[in-house]
């Protein structure tokens, strides 16, 4: 999978509401100020509620995470504000997909077991299609995260243990954890 370059990832809180692209295009020129000969690109990911913007230069890149300090808000035509996280796309921000993890483990005790990976942006519940006749959640809890380290296989939270997976995460051991080895060969699984 390639990476993005020059775009800043804008993630909407995911209890706020729909986001709309002509909404979006005037909250970009209004609260982020960003020259219109300076954007390439905008792409909204309505399910995820996150806006991919494409700039010109790395300099637009940084100055606008700078200028913003990687948050800033959104309010909708209703009223209401949303808190909207800045992130530079690419190597330091994943979204990590969590599994095994029952919906009682409240978020801040995930955010707490993932903080020695990176910063916690947001979590939010996966959800089933509408296409199935329970569109409920699906078990799974997405984490935006900017990575400081590369997250293990698997942890424990809250007494469960816990698959991790993300875009460009290495192979990790089912068992130990370690990268240099895999489960068939791992001299904890022997004993």
């Amino acid at each position: 999978m390639a990476e993005r370059h020059k775009t800043v990832v804008c993630s909407f809180d995911p209890s706020s509401p729909r986001i709309i692209a002509r909404d979006i295009r005037e909250w970009v020129h209004a609260t982020l100020r960003i020259p219109e000969h300076k954007v390439t690109m905008i792409q909204i990911d309505r399910i995820k509620k996150q806006v991919f913007i494409n700039l010109s230069d790395n300099e637009s890149v940084h100055a606008l995470l700078s200028e913003t300090g990687r948050q800033t808000e959104n309010k909708y035509p209703s009223g209401e504000l949303s808190v909207v996280n800045l992130v530079l796309a690419g190597k330091d921000t994943k979204r990590i997909r969590v599994a095994n993890l029952p919906p009682e483990v409240p978020n801040d005790t995930l955010r707490a077991a993932l903080a020695p990976f990176g910063k916690v942006l947001d979590i939010h519940a996966e959800m089933w299609s509408k296409a199935y006749r329970y569109p409920v959640a699906n078990g799974i809890r997405q984490v935006s995260i900017t990575l400081t380290r590369h997250v293990l296989s698997h942890l424990t939270v809250a007494g469960y243990r816990v698959l991790l997976t993300y875009d460009g995460k290495p192979a990790t051991c089912y068992v130990c954890g370690e990268g240099d080895r895999m489960y068939s060969t791992c001299p904890s699984r022997q004993r």
